[in-house]
């Protein structure tokens, strides 16, 4: 059996923690982001085998580090004991991978979305989701992606959790923006969010800025407390620095993806090609500026294939 999945990236502007649970269902993050029109594709083929065997492939390589999709593979397969499948899982990720893109958590997203259409399980667009959040918490790539991406739009998380726990809500107006990113490198996700000194300072800040756009939910705002995060909690490369100093002159406002050296912002159609010029003047030779649209759709499985 042939599946395939999308699952749009995602960047987050700011969060809070929320990982005391042990319960993994129930930890998550509070805070906001926008989910993009790029993303991960995921084709997957199954067919029974006397003996269970699995192949990842992310954008036509080969790879045995894949930790988030083994493991979306392993939940998967513990819910069919008694049978054995050769498992091929080709990733088409189309965005730079640990830039703060949200990139594992649309591969497990995607991948679970087709494998259980692939396994004719017939779970439920949450259970299916939870499967995704629940490995992703577990491997450390991020706490709130999943939830995030399975719904689209730009996000405010206003209760942490995964899928069916946590509560989303919209921003309005979402479809009306588009997203332009410079990236420059990538940063761990998991180092920091095993900094204690971190960790702090994101706690102090994300929850009063959840609350803040809550009370004001407008693109402005989230792009403003999002640049506000990125200042407090001390992670602004000075290139990223050097980007903004010349993008607030022009009138702005822009911010870094967390957790990745990528700057962003969100700008109407007419403003596209003012702020990717700027971009372009700080761009390296093997650097593209990213336009995207914002999707608004969230996760979803596609009827062709491959």
């Amino acid at each position: 059996m042939k599946a395939k999945a999308f699952s749009p990236g995602h960047i987050t502007g700011f969060f809070q923690i929320c990982d005391k649970p042990n319960n993994p269902l129930k930890k998550g993050s509070r805070g906001a982001g926008v989910s993009v029109s790029r993303g991960v594709t995921t084709n997957v083929e199954v067919s029974r085998t006397p003996r269970t065997s699995v192949s990842v492939r992310i954008n036509g390589c080969i790879t045995k580090s894949a930790i988030v999709s083994q493991g979306v593979i392993k939940r998967f397969l513990e819910l069919t004991p008694s049978k054995s499948f050769d498992i091929q899982v080709i990733h088409d990720v189309a965005l730079p991978i640990g830039y703060g893109f949200g990139t594992s958590g649309a591969a497990a997203l995607s991948l679970s979305l087709a494998l259980n259409k692939a396994l004719n399980l017939d779970l439920s667009r949450t259970e299916v989701a939870q499967i995704a959040h629940t490995v992703e918490v577990e491997s450390k790539t991020g706490l709130g992606t999943v939830i995030a991406e399975n719904v689209g739009g730009i996000e405010i998380r206003v209760t942490a959790g995964g899928p069916d726990i946590g509560r989303v809500e919209i921003l309005p107006a979402s479809g009306d923006y588009m997203v332009v990113c410079l990236p420059f490198g990538p940063i761990s996700t998991a180092q920091h969010l095993e900094d204690r000194k971190v960790r702090q300072r994101i706690n102090e800040h994300g929850d009063l800025l959840t609350e803040a756009l809550r009370s004001h939910p407008t693109v402005e705002n989230f792009l403003q407390y999002s640049r506000d995060f990125a200042e407090h909690i001390g992670i602004i490369t000075k290139r990223v620095n050097s980007v903004l100093r010349e993008t607030d002159k022009a009138g702005f406002t822009c911010s870094t993806a967390i957790f990745g050296e990528n700057v962003f912002s969100l700008v109407f159609p007419d403003q596209v090609q003012e702020i990717s010029t700027i971009f372009d003047r700080f761009k390296t030779s093997d650097q593209d500026v990213l336009i995207m649209s914002v999707d608004c759709e969230g996760a979803r499985l596609l009827d062709e294939y491959p």
